[in-house]
């Protein structure tokens, strides 16, 4: 389904969720008498009501965003200086207080745990801009990683992300007011995409992070093999061979990375390797997976910006040798029941 166009997101879809907050927190005692009473007959300790809770919550929470983004648009002077410095810094910190906010609540309900091991101090002191380059392994894994890099480290991302992401309306209307790129799937090879991403990358100050995800989508044995497939047919036989032997990770589309790393020669690069959520990436996923109790595990390496490689070859070989060693870690770190 395609994309509405931007007055439908902001005229329909963003009241909408604002309206279907407000009748399901009035209705909530409902709600939850409902999921106990279903809950005996289906499988897993409280399933129905934690995945009910999750939902509204989640409602809320996106409700919530909205209302406190309009006040920002109408307190800038009904959008005037919404772009402005103070009003881009005010953004990064409503959005840090979002974030905690949903993982309290996803800590306190889940009983999820989010475990950071192998921190370089360069990611958690600022001091010079860098590129994040993340595995991709769906929306609760991409959250977890901008709430640490907002939260935990004091940086302002700047992401490149799917375009489809702006169905949420407090991520469209969020996102869209800070430095970010929303891109269409099967469109990462292109001259145009890399000239954006290039933009968007110029410019990094001290605090900030440009964040991307070379795979372009979440693994599936499906997607690796039409992935080796699409390497093989224009000639990338070597790197087709090297994804061949991905277990868990597709392989990494380059163009996007060399163009950050172009655009932003000053700037170290941070690889993120990370476990716990992979299977939580549909609805149906999130039913199988609940109740979750289930820890979150990322790694973090930094590569400063004299040991990047220069010529444009080198740097594949190195984003694939790093793939590699991620895909490693992800498998020796798997929790014991996947």
């Amino acid at each position: 389904m395609g994309l509405p166009p931007i007055w439908v997101r902001r005229v329909v879809l963003a009241p909408l969720v604002v309206v279907l907050a407000v009748t399901l927190l009035t209705t909530l005692p409902l709600w939850l008498l409902l999921a106990l009473a279903v809950s005996p007959f289906v499988p897993g300790r409280l399933r129905v009501p934690r995945l009910v809770f999750l939902l509204i919550v989640y409602i809320v929470w996106d409700a919530a965003a909205i209302i406190a983004l309009s006040a920002m648009w109408l307190v800038s002077g009904f959008g005037w200086k919404i772009r402005s410095s103070a009003f881009q810094r005010a953004h990064y910190v409503l959005s840090g207080v979002f974030l905690q906010a949903l993982f309290w609540f996803a800590r306190w309900s889940l009983h999820l745990a989010i475990d950071v091991v192998g921190t370089d101090p360069d990611t958690a002191i600022p001091g010079r801009p860098e590129i994040v380059v993340s595995r991709h392994a769906g929306p609760g894994d991409s959250f977890t990683l901008i709430h640490a890099l907002v939260n935990w480290f004091a940086r302002e991302p700047r992401i490149v992300l799917k375009a489809a992401l702006q169905w949420d309306p407090a991520v469209d209307v969020l996102l869209n007011r800070l430095p970010n790129r929303f891109i269409s799937p099967g469109r990462t090879g292109t001259a145009t995409l890399e000239e954006q991403i290039g933009a968007l990358a110029t410019g990094l100050d001290d605090n900030d992070a440009f964040v991307i995800f070379p795979e372009g989508g979440n693994f599936t044995p499906r997607r690796k093999v039409k992935a080796i497939a699409r390497l093989r047919a224009s000639g990338l036989d070597e790197m087709a061979e090297r994804a061949e032997h991905l277990r868990n990770l597709l392989p990494p589309k380059p163009g996007g990375l060399l163009a950050a790393i172009d655009a932003a020669p000053d700037a170290g690069v941070i690889f993120v390797a990370h476990t716990g959520l992979d299977r939580m990436i549909t609805v149906s996923d999130v039913w199988r997976e609940l109740p979750m109790d289930k820890r979150l595990v990322m790694r973090f390496w930094s590569v400063p910006p004299e040991e990047v490689p220069v010529g444009e070859q080198e740097r594949i070989d190195w984003l694939y040798d790093w793939w590699a060693r991620i895909d490693t870690w992800v498998e020796e770190n798997r929790p014991p029941d996947y």
